[in-house]
């Protein structure tokens, strides 16, 4: 039998476990609700796959789980989370259900049924027995991935550090289903400007502003914005002053920034480290920097994208495209760690992070099979 034929035969059970979990909420700041979604699918892989499962304790967020199966000495890696962005009582307000084809629920897409998907190819490769002997598979699920990673980055990269390939379970792209081979990196800066306060009417001369000082920064950032080269900077948040009446002593901006290579990370760390204000009298300090690393298209990586075309060409009817993005996932830390890391082996679906999420269902059984060749084959 066919990996995607048993899989095939599977896809109810698969669909009744998305239900299962769908309907269980699991914030990423909320760690009881954490604990119950990691047990959860702890539980589920231990009966699906037969493999082992174990819970890593974490004392902010839902304990991280770490799945394996097989024991050879080849890993390969498996990157998923269970968190969502959705609060405590979303699924109890818009529980799954399945229209037309597509489910729909909070974290459906985003990214529970990837993970299901993950466990059911897994589990064909245990019950046809075509895990090669010398390969083992880690599926990390992290608990945190949705507020960036704080507990759960160095789980990443250890892992990462110890595989030969990455498989990312975020969705492909939409609306096409294309496979992620770079994603741009992300860093976070916060400007705080500190001036002269002073009546705006009577002392006008006097004051400092702020306000001043921050929009002539704000101007000059928004311009280092290179579409060409794919680096985009956004100020998105900005606050300062007490009053209109008011020359403002204090002023801050938050900043988020997107590049394509780590070179430019770097080169973007240097410039804002190097901001100066210009107004005689106003002060300046900027914190911040790379949250997460470049995930930069290689040869390697490309590599791995040729056997997923070439899989799903000749064995799934599926025409791959591949593409990118300037979103960011736990991807970029094992790229950045030098393995080759394929991402948006996830669920085909749409509107991450909406009300209006959903996934195709009747994809999941042709995804699943693509994950399970890629890690029979790579």
């Amino acid at each position: 039998m066919s990996i995607h034929s048993y899989l095939q035969q599977h896809h109810q059970h698969l669909i009744q476990l998305l239900e299962a979990c769908v309907n269980m909420d699991s914030p990423s700041r909320d760690k009881e609700a954490g604990d119950r979604m990691a047990e959860w699918f702890a539980r589920r892989f231990e009966e699906l796959t037969g493999g082992r499962a174990e819970r890593i304790p974490n004392s902010v967020y839902g304990d991280q789980v770490r799945c394996v199966l097989g024991s050879g000495s080849r890993q390969v890696l498996l990157i998923g989370h269970y968190d969502t962005v959705w609060p405590q009582g979303e699924a109890a307000r818009r529980p799954f259900f399945i229209r037309e084809g597509k489910a729909y629920g909070p974290g459906v897409y985003d990214m529970k049924a990837g993970v299901l998907q993950a466990m059911f190819a897994l589990r064909a490769l245990a019950e046809l027995n075509r895990l090669p002997a010398d390969k083992q598979v880690v599926l990390l699920l992290n608990s945190d991935e949705e507020i960036g990673s704080p507990t759960s980055r160095a789980l990443v990269e250890r892992e990462a550090s110890r595989s030969l390939a990455g498989f990312v379970l975020e969705p492909p792209m939409e609306p096409d289903g294309a496979l992620k081979t770079w994603r741009k990196g992300s860093a976070h800066f916060t400007l705080r400007v500190h001036g002269v306060s002073a009546h705006a009417g009577v002392d006008h001369d006097k004051g400092v502003s702020a306000i001043e000082e921050l929009s002539r920064l704000v101007q000059y950032l928004h311009g280092l914005t290179d579409y060409a080269s794919g680096t985009t900077v956004n100020v998105g948040l900005v606050k300062g002053g007490i009053g209109s009446n008011v020359v403002a002593d204090y002023a801050e901006a938050e900043v988020d920034v997107r590049v394509r290579t780590l070179e430019e990370a770097r080169r973007i760390e240097r410039l804002f480290a190097g901001l100066t204000p210009s107004l005689s009298g106003a002060r300046l300090t900027v914190s911040g920097g790379i949250r997460r690393p470049p995930m930069e298209r290689t040869e390697q990586i490309a590599a791995l994208f040729a056997l997923a075309r070439k899989i799903g060409a000749e064995e799934l009817g599926m025409a791959l495209q591949e593409s990118g993005t300037g979103g960011v996932s736990d991807g970029n830390f094992a790229a950045a760690c030098g393995l080759p890391t394929l991402d948006g082996l996830g669920a085909k679906g749409g509107f991450a992070h909406s009300t209006e999420e959903f996934v195709e269902l009747d994809e999941i059984p042709r995804r699943a099979a693509l994950l399970a060749r890629l890690i029979e084959e790579v």
